[in-house]
């Protein structure tokens, strides 16, 4: 029997947000991978999930989502997430593994594939695209990423303000994410490069304590660690200013 694991996007936690191919790829699949921290709780993408299918079909399987400074314990809860990954592959053929966002954009699925495909060779790997914050975010706020020639930049602010900085100082919009434990170090990157006025951020975007602001409100003070940043490119000429 072949194996096919399939990553599934489905946003950034508003569950109208899965598109009409997720939730089909969702339903087909024998078994939903879900991901979870070693503390257990849930998290949104299988909350996201629980909304199309049944609890039955949803495997909960730990993932070392918060370890940063620790590589040995952060490579074990990897290899350890797809021998699980991978047995589910062997029983029951087809499995999909759910992500907030997008699987190809700074997605667990990314690493778990690589692993699976060494345990499980032969398996087929594909992926179903999902709606990232940095739209959702645009939307609630009406901040638009980009117009005609502009390029943009999507930052993780886990690489360092420095890196958002240089980033800021460059020309089109400056997208951040994962920047809740920084805060005030890219409220200051934002002052710093005159970028301020116009930056939005968002956090738990189409959930219950959603809170989006303009980013001149940050006090420096720790933000949610799933926090994202909007700051719009700088826009001369009118209409059309940038074609």
């Amino acid at each position: 029997m072949s194996s096919r694991l399939t990553g599934v996007g489905v946003g950034p936690g508003d569950p109208e947000l899965v598109t009409v191919k997720g939730v089909n790829a969702l339903r087909a699949a024998e078994v939903v991978v879900v991901p979870v921290m070693d503390t257990g709780e849930r998290g949104r993408a299988e909350a996201t999930v629980l909304h199309y299918v049944g609890a039955e079909k949803v495997v909960r399987v730990v993932f070392a989502l918060n370890e940063r400074t620790d590589r040995a314990r952060r490579e074990a809860a990897w290899d350890a997430a797809g021998e699980r990954v991978a047995g589910l592959l062997r029983d029951h053929g087809h499995v999909a593994f759910a992500t907030i966002g997008d699987p190809n954009v700074y997605s667990t699925f990314t690493y778990l594939a690589q692993t699976v495909g060494e345990l499980v060779p032969g398996t087929a790997v594909e992926t179903v695209p999902g709606i990232t914050a940095m739209q959702d975010l645009a939307a609630r706020s009406g901040a638009v990423l980009t117009e005609g020639t502009e390029p943009l930049t999507l930052v993780p602010v886990t690489a360092g303000a420095a890196v958002l900085k240089d980033a800021l100082n460059g020309p089109g919009t400056v997208v951040a994410y994962k920047f809740g434990r920084q805060a005030a170090e890219v409220a200051e990157a934002l002052r710093e490069t005159g970028r301020l006025g116009d930056a939005v951020w968002g956090s738990a975007l189409g959930l219950p304590e959603e809170s989006v602001r303009a980013a001149a409100e940050l006090d420096g003070a720790p933000l949610p660690y799933l926090s994202t940043l909007i700051a719009p490119a700088r826009r001369e000429g009118g209409r059309g200013g940038k074609l």
